[in-house]
Order: structure tokens, then C-alpha cells, then sequence
């Protein structure tokens, strides 16, 4: 994508009170998936696989212990199966088999994990969220936070961030139904003088959201176009879903001494760019790529503990690899990189001045908002049966 450069408009900019909520633009949203267990996630998903095996191994007590019940999920709970996958339906005090095949999650901002996808190990995984998750989909969750760091993030993988709420783009399989409110998207083609699609809209929203989540819209196209190319240089870097992205002028953080087997210890050299794993070293790490940080915590340094926190002995989340996988420094890398072009892109979008604003008066006496109730619960996706607890099935 090329640099963008944006202008300073003259015309002053709208106040917060101007602009509408995120949540009256893209009005069906869902609660975090809550898991009530670590070990069902994890950052390799043969580690998963190990412990479902352990599991099904033990018996009686042993298997109640291991599991970490919870007053949401017993060995004895009878759930169904979740939207689109394979696990069991049994209860787990008589299940056995081979694990289900993990998938990808987002575990933390900018920190891809994989799950264990059955309904039977997860407290509450919000069905309708898995129901609308296929190639197409983009999830935007929620990071309030007053400091610098992106107040939302877009992801093509099921998030599990906690506290903020989930906003799927489409409210339907196949990238179908926009989760936008309804009549938003002619209103802004009248007023631009062109249409835009659902995924502009997003790219917009990512440039510009504020910290309390408001969303300024303009009727100024070429500012528009501006922050939608913004936008989806944004929107492309969190997803990761496609080329691997570079630093300009040819630098890449590489590793420049080998990391130990299992690295304890995260720390950072200013002067020479250079992340410190115990005796291993990677270079260049841009100072913007280290300050990174997302609600208040800085993201590589979250990264690195969730994978070297030694977990209590005994329990399923301590079995994990027995040293550090190649597979990970590739991943460290890229989350270099990609915190390093987000930084970059910041100034690009403080130099977002608006002008021409479309208001949340605009947008009520078009009578784009209120948006109805209906807009606000799950669309009706379902055609065809799922599997209910103990293989019994229902129509939904």
C-alpha cells in the first residue's frame, strides 16, 4: 500500500459529542467467550492434543481434578455441540476419542492462540459468535483504554479478549448482512457520492475510532478516502491473513544470537534496538515495535510471559513443550514487524482533522438511527439441525 500523507483541514474538527457510538453504528454485539480453564487454550496446538489425551486417560477423581470444574461446566454438564465443528456430545465423565481439531483464537491483543473447540470445556462460548465465523467474517473487539494504544482490534480469528465487547461484521455466514445499522451505508453513499462497502466502513472506523468509541463520520470524500486506505493498511496488518509484511527500506528483525532452549527472561536495548531473550538476541526491533502496548500492557512483553510463565505442576496446562519451537520465533518476528507499521501509521491518523461531519442529529433525522431492536439480537441463521447434548438433535 503506498505512504498516505493527509492534510490538515481548515474547517475545524467535531467534538466527541458530534459523533455517533460504535455500538449505534454496528448495533449486534456479543459478550467475550469465557472459558473458566487455561488448558483448553494454549500457543501450540500439539500441547493441546497431549492434554485432551491426558484427560481421557484419567478416570474418577483424577479426571474431575484435571478438568478444573467450575459451576458452569462439570464433567456431568450436557451441552451441545458447538456451530460448525466436530467434538463430542457425550458427557466428559464417559467421553473418550481423539481431541477436536484445535482452532485459531485471538488469547490477547495481537497474540493468536489455538482452542480446544468443544462446547463441553468452554464456561460460556457464545454459540452465535461461532455460528457466523467463516472465511469472510472479521470480528472487532473492544480494548477501552485511555492510552495509546488502538482502542479496537479487527481479527478473522474468534476472540477471547475480555473485558470489551465482540461487533462481527456481517450478521450472517458468507459475509452477508452487514452489521451495520440498517440504511447507514445509503446514507453514506448519498452523502459521498459513491458506496461504499462494509469493509470501507471498517477500515474507516479503525483509522479513526475514539477512545470512548465514537466513530466520526464525514461527507468529505476525499477525506474519506484517505481514512478508509488507512484504514485497511490497519485492517490488513492485525488481521494477518495474507502477505507477511516487511519494514520499510529493507529492514527485518532476524535473530542475531540463538535463543536457549526455553528463554526466562524479556528485556530490550534502546541503543542498539535489540530484544534480549536471556542470551538470545533479536535485531533491528524498532523502539515504537517494544513501547507497543494495548489497555495498558505492552503487547510483546504479554506475548513472552504467557509462553515462559511456569504453570502449577500436576494440572494439564503444564503440559507443554519442553523447549521453545522455531514455530514461535517466526511468530515473534512477525509481531514485530506488525506493532512496528502500526506505529508508524499513528501520525497518519492524528492528521485524520475532519471536516464536513456527518452528526448524530444527521443520522437520526435520516432515520438511520435509532437502529430497530431486531438490529440489535443475532440474525436467524439457522437451517439446518445441530447436535444437542448426548447426540440428540434440534432445529434451531
Amino acid at each position: 500500500m503506498t505512504s498516505l500523507s493527509v492534510a490538515r483541514r481548515t474547517m475545524p474538527s467535531v467534538t466527541h459529542d458530534d459523533a455517533p457510538l460504535l455500538a449505534d453504528l454496528m448495533p449486534w454485539s456479543v459478550a467475550p467467550p469465557r472459558l473458566g480453564r487455561g488448558w483448553p487454550t494454549g500457543p501450540d496446538a500439539a500441547s493441546l492434543k497431549a492434554r485432551w489425551d491426558a484427560l481421557m486417560k484419567a478416570e474418577g477423581p483424577d479426571r474431575e481434578s484435571l478438568f478444573e470444574p467450575t459451576r458452569s461446566r462439570t464433567l456431568r454438564s450436557a451441552v451441545g455441540r458447538l456451530p460448525s465443528q466436530s467434538s463430542g456430545t457425550e458427557k466428559l465423565i464417559h467421553a473418550s476419542g481423539p481431541c477436536p481439531e484445535p482452532v485459531r483464537v485471538l488469547r490477547a491483543p495481537f497474540d493468536e492462540q489455538w482452542l480446544i473447540p468443544d462446547h463441553r470445556l468452554i464456561d460460556a462460548a457464545r454459540p452465535e459468535l461461532w455460528r457466523v465465523a467463516d472465511e469472510h467474517q472479521v470480528f472487532v473487539a473492544e480494548t477501552p483504554t485511555d492510552g495509546p494504544g488502538p482502542h479496537l482490534l479487527a481479527t478473522s480469528c474468534l476472540p477471547l479478549l475480555r473485558p470489551g465487547r465482540i461487533r462481527p461484521l456481517y450478521r450472517r455466514p458468507g459475509g452477508t448482512e452487514p452489521n451495520l445499522a440498517p440504511g447507514l451505508l445509503d446514507h453514506l453513499s448519498a452523502r459521498l457520492g459513491h458506496s461504499p462497502a462494509p469493509l470501507d466502513f471498517l477500515a474507516w472506523t479503525l483509522a479513526t475510532a475514539r477512545p470512548d468509541l465514537t466513530v466520526p463520520l464525514t461527507e468529505d470524500a476525499e477525506l474519506w478516502s484517505h481514512g478508509v486506505e488507512l484504514g485497511r493498511r490497519i485492517l490488513w496488518l492485525m488481521r494477518r491473513n495474507g502477505d507477511r509484511p516487511k519494514l520499510p527500506g529493507g529492514r527485518r528483525p532476524y535473530v542475531r544470537a540463538p535463543l536457549p532452549s526455553r528463554p526466562l527472561t524479556i528485556d530490550y536495548d534502546r541503543d542498539e534496538e535489540t530484544l534480549l531473550l536471556d542470551e538470545g538476541r533479536i535485531s533491528p526491533v524498532p523502539p515504537e515495535a517494544w513501547d507497543f502496548e494495548t489497555a495498558g500492557v505492552r503487547v510483546l512483553d504479554q506475548w513472552f510471559t504467557t509462553r515462559t510463565t511456569q504453570p502449577d505442576p500436576g494440572t494439564l496446562t503444564a503440559i507443554r513443550p519442553t523447549t521453545w519451537p522455531q514455530t514461535w520465533t517466526s511468530e515473534l518476528l512477525e509481531l514485530i514487524t506488525v506493532l512496528a507499521l502500526l506505529a508508524e501509521l499513528r501520525p497518519q491518523q492524528q492528521e485524520l482533522t475532519l471536516t464536513a461531519p456527518i452528526t448524530v442529529s444527521d443520522l437520526h433525522k435520516a432515520g438511520v438511527l435509532p437502529a430497530p431492536q431486531s438490529a440489535h439480537r443475532p440474525a436467524s441463521v439457522f437451517d439446518h439441525h445441530e447436535e444437542g447434548p448426548e447426540g440428540q438433535f434440534t432445529l434451531l
